[in-house]
């Protein structure tokens, strides 16, 4: 799960790193200079955790060698089941008077399966009481059967 994110960028915006939940960035500085370029299409790549580990803490932070993937993939990118590339455009709302409204940089990785976690609460409670209906009509089924058993 994806919570926080890095800019990769000498402006124009290149790439942006999801990182996982609970992640202190203390290294993270704002992008500094100008270019006249403008961006057209904006690299996404999500960073999984190593097998074993649920989350990043004090005592064990994110690695160094845990961007090696990152790295490799950097200077010939293709799409995968980690990184996507989206128009530029995508991530803007413009108002009917095409006056900037907001930038929402938070592009989920399309190749992902949906959290349940981030499914809206109404759709979470209607899921979890759909599962809990389907686990009842199991049990009725199966003391039916022991019923008819004994």
């Amino acid at each position: 799960m994806a919570c926080s994110f890095a800019v990769v960028s000498r402006p124009p915006l290149i790439g942006i790193i999801l990182l996982t939940c609970g992640l202190d960035m203390p290294f993270a500085k704002s992008a500094q200079g100008y270019s006249t370029t403008a961006t057209t299409e904006i690299w996404y790549y999500e960073h999984t955790l190593p097998e074993g580990v649920k989350n990043y803490t004090k005592t064990r932070p994110l690695q160094f060698d845990e961007f090696a993937p990152l790295i490799e993939w950097w200077d010939a990118r293709v799409e995968n089941e980690h990184a996507w590339k989206i128009r530029a455009d995508d991530v803007l709302k413009y108002d009917e008077n095409k006056n900037l409204l907001s930038v929402n940089l938070d592009v989920k990785n399309p190749t992902r399966k949906d959290d349940l976690e981030h499914l809206p609460p109404q759709e979470l409670a209607e899921n979890i009481l759909a599962k809990e209906k389907q686990i009842a009509e199991l049990m009725d089924e199966i003391k039916s059967l022991l019923v008819k058993g004994s």
